[in-house]
């Protein structure tokens, strides 16, 4: 192995002190001279064509300044990968569909006020008449030919998505299976919960650009959003990340940053927004809810020969990202084993729920649960233990994945498997002491593979540039980078990096980052990507700067764009492909009690064998998969998201938990 200086080394955070002292600000602690506050109307309904908003009421409340409405905004669209919905919600605007709220968390108001307890009583003032239209919550019903439709102007039905997998021959290899098991599976929405709710202030800068103070994952495609909104170029707006507190994909779709730039634009003032908890939950989507039905042939010999999948993710009212999700859940539908002969459909299904959105896995974790209950109970019909069951099917070198081509190298869940296996001690670990009655203990096992980077044909790329400073010797580095710091110690990794590719010490290296303004684009972080992405461009931009350095220009400067393997799409019919460039593989094994008395779970051990490859900084991978692991026990047993006809019954974590 090769010795490094400071990769491989658990440096503290950069951003530690600051977070611990109150030192860093977050944009909800930003304040400027002559502040204006932002509130917003939510609609109270799943579904209805507003037919009027009369917002005279609210215009000569106290203190207030300005309310917009639809007609106000003069591109009255956004979305990360369809422009499918309204900023604001309401008639006069020429965009079709915008008078219809399509869920509970639909904008239809904003309201600006000297103070923020006169913005929350204006807002109560302004009178909408709605319409209400048939509500379709459920995806299954919404897939139907004749159910109420969500956006009558898109398509021909609910259906925004469906993506095909077909490998070898299904029936025949049913045919030839000994025994076959079939399932049909729920899985449930998952709020976010980011500490931070979200929050903004917008302002012009002294070049003019129209600037927006947020948290978010992508700067630069955030700035596009909000620049198409307004009918403005890139270059008009501008945005910046201060600290942020958590993100888990929920940041990478709009929440407040479009209202926020509209207002400072117009009235030419520092704009400010902070939303409730309550306003987060309703506002922002969340992981996809889905119905699955899968059914499994192996034969006795424990080869799984043939599958079939049926999975129906609920889309909710607007696309947000559920092309890609639902891309990455029918690539992760097989589980990472070698199956030759598959059959895999996967809707995306529009309805009057809270959007599906991004979510830590991206689509893995619903198709993964499927597959690893298929390989059970697959593995109890044959009479086979759970965990050579599923090494004699892992994925090798070489072997092809259900689109057809091989995962790149190295592919090592049979590595995974093995160390979870050898560390919860599978065999003996099962033999202990005797428990009381109600007292019951299982033992879990599972393995799974998710992508690394954007897939399905995207260029991926990402942008760095590194200034050394010094005259004889190297005496500091700054380096440039746009992607985030969401909470996981991204901008600490990069520092590490830098140093390393300059062989210099790590307290020479300072960072400037996130603004959209003064870098090009670092992609989002999201996707398990931006190490990767930002290790490559900073390495690269650092070869450029030491050449300069070594021909004695000073300051020297090298800007780099790293471009990934190139990836392909789906083919439409059979989804044959090279959808990603890299996958990382995991096992993970459980030892739970559970009190059949009074329902009491208790994870008495779990243990989770990730391949990392080069950890970059340790101390910050192991929180990262503690912080996964503890979010997935949450998701599994203790969240409850309630909803009663599109309404959100559990819209406080008091409530959700």
């Amino acid at each position: 192995m090769i010795p490094h200086n400071t990769i491989g080394k658990s440096l503290p955070r950069v951003d530690a002190r600051g977070k611990v002292t109150g030192e860093a600000l977050y944009s909800g602690d930003l304040t400027m001279p002559d502040m204006l506050h932002m509130k917003i109307l939510f609609t109270d309904r799943p579904h209805a064509r507003i037919k009027s908003v009369d917002t005279s009421r609210a215009e000569a409340a106290l203190g207030v300044v300005a309310v917009y409405a639809a007609k106000d905004v003069p591109v009255n669209e956004y979305g990360l990968q369809w422009q499918d919905q309204p900023v604001l919600c309401g008639p006069g605007s020429p965009k079709p569909g915008t008078d219809i709220v399509r869920f509970v968390g639909d904008q239809v108001a904003a309201v600006v006020a000297r103070t923020e307890a006169e913005a929350a009583a204006a807002v109560k003032l302004i009178q909408v008449e709605y319409e209400d239209l048939p509500v379709v919550t459920d995806p299954v019903e919404a897939m139907k030919p004749d159910a109420p439709r969500v956006h009558e102007h898109i398509g021909d039905s609910n259906i925004c998505v469906h993506y095909k997998i077909r490998k070898g021959n299904v029936d025949e290899g049913f045919a030839k299976a000994d025994v076959i098991v079939e399932g049909e599976y729920r899985t449930p929405v998952q709020e976010h919960a980011y500490l931070q709710p979200e929050a903004g202030l917008a302002y012009l800068d002294d070049e003019g650009h129209i600037t927006i103070a947020c948290a978010g994952q992508w700067t630069h495609e955030d700035r596009h959003q909000v620049a198409h909104a307004l009918g403005m170029t890139n270059e008009d707006i501008r945005i910046v990340y201060p600290a942020i507190g958590g993100a888990f994909g929920g940041r990478e779709d709009m929440s407040v940053q479009i209202v926020l730039a509209l207002a400072a634009w117009k009235l030419q003032k520092p704009v400010k927004i902070v939303w409730s908890r309550q306003e987060s939950m309703i506002g922002h989507g969340k992981r996809h809810a889905s119905v699955i039905r899968a059914k499994w042939g192996a034969t006795w010999d424990g080869k799984v020969i043939a599958i079939e999948n049926e999975l129906i993710g609920d889309g909710g009212a607007y696309m947000y990202t559920s092309n890609k999700v639902l891309g990455n859940s029918a690539i992760t539908s097989t589980g990472p084993y070698n199956i030759p002969n598959v059959k895999t459909d996967v809707y995306g299904v529009y309805t009057n729920n809270l959007p599906g959105a991004a979510f830590r896995g991206f689509g893995a974790p619903q198709a993964l649960f499927m597959a690893e209950m298929q390989m059970n109970k697959l593995a109890e019909r044959l009479g086979m233990d759970p965990v050579e069951f599923r090494l004699k099917n892992a994925l090798k070198d070489g072997d092809p994945l259900g689109v057809g081509t091989p995962s790149p190298s190295p592919v090592t869940v049979i590595q995974c498997i093995e160390a979870a296996r050898d560390k919860i001690e599978w065999k003996e670990g099962k033999k202990k002491e005797r428990l009381p009655a109600h007292i019951k203990r299982g033992y879990g096992f599972a393995a799974g593979f998710k992508n690394i980077g954007f897939s399905f044909g995207y260029q991926e790329n990402c942008w760095a540039k590194v200034e050394i400073h010094g005259k004889g010797e190297i005496e500091r580095v700054v380096l440039h980078h746009a992607g985030a710091e969401v909470g996981q110690g991204t901008h600490t990794v990069m520092m590490q990096m830098a140093a390393e590719a300059l062989g210099v010490p790590f307290e020479k290296v300072r960072i400037i980052t996130s603004d959209s303004a003064t870098m090009e684009n670092s992609g989002s972080v999201s996707a398990s990507r931006m190490t990767f992405m930002s290790g490559n461009s900073i390495r690269g931009a650092a070869e450029v700067a030491l050449k300069k350095w070594e021909a004695e220009e000073r300051p020297a400067i090298g800007e780099f764009k790293y471009l990934a393997p190139r990836t392909t799409q789906f083919d439409k019919e059979t989804g044959h492909s090279t959808p990603n460039f890299a996958y990382a593989f995991v096992a993970q094994a459980a030892e739970v009690e559970v009190d059949i008395e009074t329902g009491h779970v208790r994870v008495v051990r779990f243990i989770s064998a990730d391949d990392v490859g080069q950890a970059i900084n340790p101390a910050l991978v192991e929180g990262q998969v503690e912080g996964a692991v503890v979010q997935a026990q949450g998701y599994a047993i203790l969240e409850d998201w309630k909803t009663k006809d599109g309404r959100v019954l559990s819209d406080q974590l008091s409530t959700y938990l």
